[in-house]
């Protein structure tokens, strides 16, 4: 038998279980963590949409620093010199972004991601929307069936993400240099922007190094650890980085807006670079 009482259908519980009718007896505000996950997330998807495809002030060639938003640039739409392995596509149109052959794996890894999953079912779905608190869904189907069965390709789209950080790494290297307008030469430099997009590439390797998938790779499959001394090593540091995967994930949303903001403000001439070097 079931009846409707105030949060929705009710249902007897299994035989041996309390009968608790309330929806949750938690008095404490747990539905500000939901909420700020709800906001955050939100503000990086929408900030993030924009600059991918805004098309301009993505590059400061002085400098070289190159936008993660935009990396690798890779369309004829591209300025030619952010284009660092060269130009593989024509026009792109308005609606595609210049980074297309990365920003759809890196959106994967991180929509696929097992913390971000947490973190969007609850703050979106209310599945659940907290600990010892009752979701509004009548049946649970888990992650077996479109589209949620596709969550199981995070580990693909790690590899992809291993790759694509090696790549910001590469940018990251090059904004250490400086070219000089007038007469095209190019010298070691060092400005803010060479620190801000260091922080980011250090955020980045920590969230994708972190990664479950990557814990997986290290030493999941080992039956016995002691006939591997090196991959238990690495899966040991690897396993302690993944207790920090959820600030890591906070952390990178914050590099990558900070960075991109402060390229954007460069190569636009709203502000100057502040230099150290040259």
């Amino acid at each position: 038998m079931t009846t409707t009482h105030d949060s929705g259908t009710y249902r007897p519980p299994a035989p041996g279980r309390p009968d608790i009718r309330q929806r949750t007896l938690r008095t404490d505000r747990w539905w500000l963590p939901p909420l700020a996950n709800a906001l955050g997330l939100a503000t990086f998807v929408v900030y993030a949409t924009i600059r991918s495809l805004w098309g301009s002030a993505y590059y400061v060639a002085e400098y070289h620093y190159l936008s993660p938003f935009y990396s690798p640039c890779v369309s004829a739409s591209c300025i030619p010199e952010a284009s660092h392995l060269g130009q593989w596509f024509g026009e792109m149109p308005w609606f595609l972004p210049y980074a297309l052959v990365s920003l759809p794996f890196l959106l994967g890894f991180r929509l696929t991601c097992y913390y971000y999953r947490k973190a969007y079912y609850r703050a979106f779905w209310a599945s659940p929307p907290a600990c010892a608190v009752a979701e509004p869904h009548a049946k649970y189907t888990g992650e077996t069936r479109l589209p949620l069965i596709l969550q199981n390709a995070h580990r693909y789209f790690f590899y992809v993400a291993f790759a694509i950080s090696i790549l910001n790494t590469y940018d990251m290297v090059l904004a250490f240099q400086s070219t000089d307008p007038a007469t095209g030469q190019t010298s070691f430099g060092l400005g803010l922007g060479t620190l801000i997009l260091l922080i980011n590439v250090i955020g980045l390797w920590l969230y994708t190094l972190s990664c479950h998938s990557c814990r997986h790779v290290t030493g999941g499959r080992l039956k016995h650890f002691s006939k591997h001394p090196v991959r238990y090593k690495i899966w040991t540091s690897i396993s302690k980085l993944n207790t920090r995967h959820m600030l890591f994930a906070w952390l990178t949303i914050g590099t990558l807006i900070l960075t991109d903001f402060y390229v954007m403000l460069v190569a636009s001439g709203t502000i100057s670079d502040l230099r150290i070097v040259n």
